[in-house]
Order: C-alpha cells, then sequence, then structure tokens
C-alpha cells in the first residue's frame, strides 16, 4: 500500500511562510498527527529555527525537540514527520537528509522555495516517495 501524507491547506500557507521567512537558510519544523492505514494524517504543524542558519543544512535544538514531543503528548498527537525547506534546490533529500531520515523513520516533507513544490519521502532502505494530499 502507497504510504500517504495529508496537509490541510493552511498547514502548507504556515509552512511556506515559515520557508519564505528564513530565506536564503532553510527552514523547518515538526508535523503532529495520527497515523492510520500508512495514512499520515497532520493535525499540527510545530515551527522551530534552523540553529544550522544554512542555506545547505537544517538543525532543531534538543530543547526544541523535547518542547515538540511534549506538545504532541500534551495535544495526545503523535510526532509523524519533518518539514524543511530548500531555498535554493528540487524538493529532493539531499546526502545529508538521507542520513538524518535513516535515523529519523518518518516522512520528510521538503519545500523548494526555487519550484514552489512540496514533496514528501520516507526512508525504507531506500528513498521512497510519499504520497502528498493536500485538503
Amino acid at each position: 500500500m502507497q504510504k500517504s501524507l495529508v496537509l490541510l491547506q493552511n498547514h502548507i500557507e504556515l509552512l511556506t511562510n515559515h520557508a519564505k521567512k528564513n530565506i536564503p537558510n532553510e527552514s523547518c519544523a515538526i508535523l503532529f498527527g495520527k497515523i492510520e492505514n500508512e495514512i499520515f494524517d497532520v493535525k499540527d504543524v510545530f515551527l522551530t529555527k534552523n540553529t544550522e542558519n544554512s542555506p545547505v543544512n537544517f538543525a532543531i535544538s534538543n530543547d526544541e525537540l523535547l518542547t515538540a514531543y511534549s506538545e504532541a503528548e500534551k495535544r495526545k498527537l503523535e510526532v509523524i514527520g519533518i518539514f524543511h525547506s530548500h531555498p535554493d534546490s528540487i524538493a529532493y533529500p539531499s546526502l545529508t537528509d538521507k542520513k538524518y531520515m535513516e535515523i529519523n523513520p518518518v516522512p520528510w516533507v521538503i519545500f523548494s522555495n526555487k519550484n514552489k513544490e512540496f514533496k514528501a519521502y520516507i526512508f525504507e532502505s531506500e528513498i521512497i516517495s510519499v504520497a502528498l494530499e493536500i485538503k
């Protein structure tokens, strides 16, 4: 069964604005929601700061990660995805992304500022495309 990730239109707008505000650097966020039958249903977005301040890498501080997991638990949700932007390249995982995808086995949503396009991927022995549904 094809995995899919569902985002609401307001999530798309929030993430697009977050990406634009962080140009020339990558932006990042944690996606909260529920998983059922290979469908990752995003219910909320937790915007984070890119501690790398880099146009080609991102990192989220341990403090922000702990806060995100705590917030998800309070809302009775799970951390079901990671978002980041690529300011000057396509929405496909970089070699660095791939390395971190291996240890964070949730969908990664990438927004290309260059192409104004969202794509989603998950790592399962290789990078697999995840269908992206916007409601």
